[in-house]
């Protein structure tokens, strides 16, 4: 995402007074070890789409794939601007929201380390092959597109004994 941290400011209208901003290498963590994501994108007639989706760290950056004929596709091309979000689904951990621009990665090198991180975390579920500059799956006849997410910005939401509320800005 970036080579150098950023700063972190904690909101004090969403936090507890007790409350820390949560380093970013927490958030980098949280990013890093989820194994499912919600990726909101904006349809051309500019109503949100949200989807599900799987995602690596991989050269200090989360990365994701799509079919190009996938509606979350045809709204990246009209618009990059995107938003990935992870976390629990409990009042206790930490939600780590993620805004910015999706970059296509179409660099042979750098696409089959993305398969091999895709394959170190998730196993068997997503072998990816890498040809004429895409991850193919097995069998599919829709090309994966790889992209970068490029951060202006990110919310970190602390939830348990302490609520906070952290803003990262890149």
């Amino acid at each position: 995402m970036t080579g150098s941290a950023p700063q972190a400011e904690l909101d004090p209208r969403f936090s507890d007074p007790n409350a820390t901003p949560t380093p970013w290498a927490v958030a980098r963590e949280e990013l890093k070890q989820a194994k499912a994501y919600w990726l909101s994108t904006v349809r051309p007639d500019g109503r949100p789409h949200v989807t599900t989706v799987a995602a690596v760290w991989a050269d200090d950056a989360l990365h994701f794939t799509t079919g190009r004929t996938e509606r979350k596709a045809m709204n990246l091309a009209r618009n990059s601007h995107c938003i990935i979000t992870t976390g629990t689904n409990t009042l206790d951990g930490l939600d780590v929201v993620v805004e910015g621009e999706a970059v296509l990665v179409t660099d042979e090198t750098r696409l089959r380390r993305l398969a091999d991180a895709y394959v170190a975390k998730y196993d068997q579920l997503f072998v990816f092959e890498v040809r004429d500059g895409a991850l193919w799956i097995e069998g599919s006849e829709d090309p994966g597109m790889a992209f970068e997410l490029r951060p202006t910005k990110a919310f970190g939401f602390g939830k348990g004994e302490s609520f906070s509320q952290t803003r990262w800005r890149f």
